[in-house]
């Protein structure tokens, strides 16, 4: 199994449990180069800061650590903060936010000053989606100025009671740093997918969610009634917190941008669910109603309505190739990127193309492909109303859900480029099946 090496489970008794410091080292090379760069760029350029008065129990508010999920998609809960010498110690529950289950988490932490490096814990892991095998997480850090970088595998912390903790080890901030579950995709991040291609894509609102904001859609052209000319549909972030699913469809816009003219019609809605986005959701079966569950005629959602409307007009303007709804599974799913179908003899008219299509996705994908690939969604569901691939499919339009993993792809460490590239693949895997490659 991927990672399963690199993951060290500590059984502590209750009275241990509050000097959780033991290092977190030793980890995969590919992982543990980032940590030790990050490590190394603070400690040499920084030594570590006098202690306060009062000794290493003696922090008060103006020397501790702080926590802010006051930034967008900022998501943290029970957040515990105390100082052990010059180490920090920083517990946090990622907030479920009408949801059943957590996943999603993304927070700051500032004023480092005096504290030389910080432990993050994140607790209960199992309540989160997908949670039961913690060794598989991959959170990503961006400290200070720098980049965004991933996170060793956790050490993981077994209490009396059988709960589960993550732990990683991290060096203090001189300033601020950042940490979310994968990487963060929100409106700055559109803004320079937009601005790097030049201006091949329609920006347009179509609509507004729940709590005012607009809904964005791309189009790479707006087709003329009645065109012959292939069309693809693409929604990402139906579930909020599911950023591989955005910095995939990243890529795939990007491989369509440069095919110009020669590229299928394409009508994209980058950030489905953007209430969600913005204040931190997971946004996966919450309450009132989950935007993929919401797909009913009549929808349940406003979001889902205005997304149905814009369907409409996109059909009315080309030839509707391919429905595309690009998500991400469980925290820990490390199997690489993989396709849900509908079942067998559901949608008959459209199993065809849709078993076409996902097979050269998945010769395209090469190396990011999971062995599994078509796959089909054989889970408990908590709704009767439909998804996003229902509804396409049974207007028969071929629909098809890919999942993109949060962290690993086997034994590879994904990075945005990846999602990136991997986006393009897919991209390119379509226009095989349409014959324009």
């Amino acid at each position: 199994m991927p990672g399963s090496s690199c993951t060290m489970l500590i059984r502590l008794p209750a009275s241990a449990l509050s000097r959780l410091l033991l290092p977190t080292f030793g980890r995969p090379t590919i992982a543990m180069t980032g940590m030790a760069r990050i490590f190394l760029r603070h400690y040499i350029r920084r030594p570590a800061a006098p202690l306060p008065a009062g000794g290493p129990h003696g922090y008060n508010a103006a020397n501790m650590i702080r926590l802010q999920t006051s930034i967008p998609g900022g998501n943290a809960a029970h957040v515990s903060l105390r100082h052990e010498g010059d180490t920090a110690v920083v517990g946090f529950h990622p907030a479920p936010h009408g949801g059943p289950e957590t996943l999603w988490f993304c927070f700051r932490l500032v004023d480092g000053e005096g504290t030389r490096q910080v432990h993050l814990v994140l607790h209960n892991v199992h309540n989160m989606l997908g949670g039961g095998r913690p060794q598989f997480l991959r959170p990503v850090l961006r400290l200070d100025a720098a980049d965004w970088d991933r996170l060793p595998a956790p050490q993981l912390i077994e209490h009396p009671d059988g709960r589960v903790d993550a732990r990683w080890t991290i060096p203090a901030p001189r300033r601020h740093a950042d940490i979310a579950c994968c990487y963060p995709y929100g409106r700055e991040e559109l803004a320079a997918l937009l601005k790097q291609t030049a201006g091949v894509w329609h920006c347009d609102t179509i609509g507004v969610s729940q709590g005012g904001r607009p809904i964005v859609r791309l189009a790479n052209d707006y087709g003329t009634a009645g065109s012959t000319r292939p069309g693809l549909y693409l929604v990402a972030r139906q579930h909020s917190g599911e950023t591989p699913g955005s910095w995939a469809l990243d890529g795939m816009l990007r491989e369509l941008a440069e095919r110009g003219n020669d590229a299928p019609m394409v009508w994209a809605v980058p950030l489905a669910n953007i209430d969600g986005v913005e204040q931190g959701d997971y946004g996966k079966d919450n309450f009132p109603y989950d935007l993929n569950r919401a797909w009913g005629r009549p929808p349940m959602r406003h979001e889902t309505l205005v997304l149905q409307q814009d369907i409409g007009r996109w059909r009315t303007r080309c030839k509707a190739a391919l429905a595309m709804d690009l998500h991400a599974p469980g925290a820990c799913e490390a199997e690489g990127i993989y396709a849900f179908l509908p079942r067998p003899g559901r949608f008959p008219q459209v199993e065809q193309p849709l078993a076409g299509a996902a097979e050269t996705i998945r010769v395209a994908l090469d190396c990011y492909a999971a062995a599994k690939f078509q796959r089909t969604a054989d889970y408990p569901s908590r709704w009767e109303t439909p998804n996003f691939t229902a509804y396409m499919n049974s207007l028969g339009v071929p629909g098809l859900s890919i999942e993109t993993p949060y962290g690993l792809a086997g034994e590879l460490l994904l990075t945005r480029e990846d999602y990136q590239e991997a986006g393009r693949r897919i991209a390119r895997g379509i226009l095989r099946h349409l014959g324009a490659a």
